[in-house]
């Protein structure tokens, strides 16, 4: 078994654990079957993100990104978005908005304005015109489709109370997508032991927590992924 297949595995049991303890708390609004669907759309989405756990080549074989699996990973959850219990529409593939987006462009005018803000003050080298296509495209669209789209779908009907925060529905699920998010970057296994970099959790799942609001409040994908896309871009041109 590889360090990939431990590292998912590993995610996934803090999520379930985190899970358990909100079904404890929301027992008449837990939908168990939508919470282990949860997990095993991450384990199906991370095989595809991997290349089957890194046992299929990148393609192109000299790409220094992993163009391959982001888009196997990109596919695989459109064809899940294609489903009838979850539905285009219904996981936020839509330019349609829900009424009022004076608040969430203000929100999302000030995400910018960090990211902007962090570019500027940290300058790196200049980026080659791969890295530059990739992260304006790949990471947000995939990224955004599956935590803020696919995960955060079942994960709402798993969990379905909602607190309102400035006019968006956040729920537990929701939460936990966040919380995942930031997993992914920065809690893994290798050389035979699990590490968590608490630093590199924060630095995702907080403004990922933003992303979600975004989602929630105006019903699509769209401004979270134009962020997503910001966020890992702007890096690479200033």
């Amino acid at each position: 078994m590889n360090d990939e297949l431990f590292t998912v595995l590993g995610q996934v049991g803090v999520i379930a654990a985190f899970g358990l303890l909100g079904a404890a708390l929301h027992r008449r609004d837990f939908q168990w079957r939508w919470f282990v669907a949860a997990l095993v759309l991450y384990i199906v989405y991370d095989g595809l993100l991997t290349r089957v756990f890194f046992t299929i080549p990148n393609w192109p074989l000299e790409a220094n990104w992993n163009w391959l699996g982001k888009t196997m990973s990109l596919i695989g959850m459109l064809m899940v978005a294609s489903l009838p219990m979850f539905g285009f529409r219904k996981i936020g593939l839509t330019l349609s908005h829900k009424p009022g987006l004076r608040t969430p462009l203000i929100v999302f005018s000030g995400l910018m304005a960090v990211f902007v803000y962090l570019a500027v003050s940290d300058p790196g080298e200049t980026a080659d015109i791969e890295t530059i296509l990739f992260q304006w495209t790949m990471p947000s669209f995939d990224e955004e489709l599956f935590y803020r789209g696919v995960l955060l779908l079942a994960m709402n009907e798993a969990y379905s109370r909602r607190v309102k925060i400035l006019g968006a529905g956040i729920g537990y699920g929701g939460l936990l997508t966040s919380l995942l998010f930031g997993l992914a970057h920065g809690f893994g296994y290798s050389d035979g032991s699990f590490y968590v970099e608490p630093m590199i959790v924060a630095m995702t799942g907080i403004p990922s927590l933003i992303l979600l609001w975004l989602r929630e409040r105006t019903g699509s994908l769209l401004l979270p992924m134009l962020g997503h896309c910001a966020s890992n871009g702007l890096f690479t041109v200033i």
